[in-house]
């Protein structure tokens, strides 16, 4: 026990009550058998920290054993950071910088997971302890009926809306086939289908629960609320989840919810460059706004830096600010080969560029360009074209894609 008398422990499974109480508490939720149970699926006590105040629970966090895909490397594991809160009333009392330090400071001592990933629900938390943001999204709102620019092909096969049990295995079979291709797609052992498609009534916001539809290339995860007023129908449909392995099954799912009756107003979550507003006669029946979603943590620069591929040779010496996990601090030198293979050192070097982990973190799976990070000051150029070089090296094809929480 420490001085203040706040004690952090590794969580067990009869730990489960209390950090679903807390949770549910911490984030203006009710707690309930429900919310108990969604956290119990995918709970991995032996990776989950508690700290405590005597036996009453005051702030955790957990670490779910997950993969994501990295440039040109595809799935790789990574630590899955979640459930992280403080019980109201508890603020300010460093639980949370206790629990942050655990999981980093750990995965650094026992060679876990070099990479460590979050969803923050405020964002100006995270970079404190080295999170950059790596990968970003938009809510989107398409107007119902919106017609589709000429040329754009569809599928000859009708999408069917079908059952969930006979759903479950078609799309999970699909995601299988896409995740891997998308930088930002995380994989779903386990009981994470499950967790995925908890579908309790609390969390339909007075729509539907969740219907699927179908093609062989491609699903659409969807719900469907109903509203009316003098000038008639005005529903709502939003997307849970699409994903698709072929542009006209692409096509086709989205034919499929504009046309769907009684709605108005299509919304759904996408990535930056989401194809949808290239298929559309007219973009601007597409309105939207942005919002952050993947905040990315290197625990050890060297050991992570490797783990992904880069656009052919380059040789660069960052100069690396930790101020959380110090032993990242110094000259960190990058050489990769013709294919992208990467080779990370420590050096006695002057840096070509000088920045922060956090900014590492951001680059790293291609969605936050050095060059931006130089625009905004926060990466300092020492050596001419260093910038560039980076900026070349980190690139992807397209912009990285995570938007599913854990």
């Amino acid at each position: 026990m420490s001085d203040d008398g706040l004690t952090l422990r590794t969580l067990t499974t009869d730990d489960l009550p209390a950090l679903s109480d807390m949770l549910a508490r911490a984030f203006l939720a009710d707690p309930s058998e429900g919310f108990q149970y969604r956290e119990g699926l995918v709970f991995e006590p032996e990776r989950s920290h508690g700290v405590f105040e005597g036996d009453e629970l005051i702030g955790m966090g957990e670490i779910l054993t997950r993969k994501i895909t990295v440039p040109g490397a595809g799935p790789t594991p990574f630590a899955a950071i979640t459930s992280v809160g403080v019980a109201p009333g508890h603020r300010r009392r460093g639980a949370l910088t206790r629990v942050m330090r655990a999981q980093l400071h750990g995965l650094h001592d026992d060679g876990g997971e070099p990479i460590a990933a979050l969803w923050a629900s405020e964002a100006v938390i995270y970079p404190r302890f080295g999170y950059g943001l790596a990968a970003q999204f938009y809510r989107a709102k398409i107007r119902a009926k919106s017609e589709f620019r000429p040329g754009v092909e569809l599928e000859t096969e009708r999408v069917r809306e079908i059952g969930r049990e006979q759903a479950i295995p078609l799309i999970k079979a699909i995601y299988e086939k896409e995740a891997p291709q998308r930088v930002g797609a995380l994989d779903r052992p386990g009981a994470t289908w499950e967790f995925n498609l908890d579908d309790p009534e609390r969390r339909r916001n007075g729509a539907t629960a969740m219907r699927f539809a179908v093609l062989p290339d491609g699903y659409v995860i969807y719900r469907v609320k109903n509203d009316w007023n003098e000038e008639g129908p005005r529903g709502i449909l939003t997307v849970q989840e699409l994903v698709a392995t072929t542009p006209e099954a692409y096509a086709t799912l989205y034919r499929f919810l504009l046309d769907y009756d009684l709605v108005v107003t299509v919304e759904v979550l996408a990535a930056l460059d989401e194809p949808l507003v290239h298929l559309l006669a007219n973009p601007r029946a597409m309105t939207r706004s942005g919002g952050d979603s993947l905040w990315l943590r290197l625990v050890d620069v060297d050991r992570a830096l490797v783990t992904r591929r880069y656009n052919g040779p380059v040789d660069l010496v960052f100069g690396v600010r930790d101020a959380f996990c110090p032993w990242n601090a110094g000259n960190w030198r990058l050489v990769t080969d013709a294919d992208g293979h990467a080779e990370v050192t420590r050096v006695e070097d002057a840096p070509d560029l000088e920045l922060d982990v956090t900014d590492l973190g951001a680059i790293f799976l291609g969605g936050t360009r050095p060059s931006t990070l130089a625009a905004a000051g926060r990466i300092k150029e020492r050596t001419d074209g260093a910038v560039s070089r980076a900026t070349a090296a980190f690139a992807t094809d397209r912009e990285p894609s995570c938007l599913e929480s854990f």
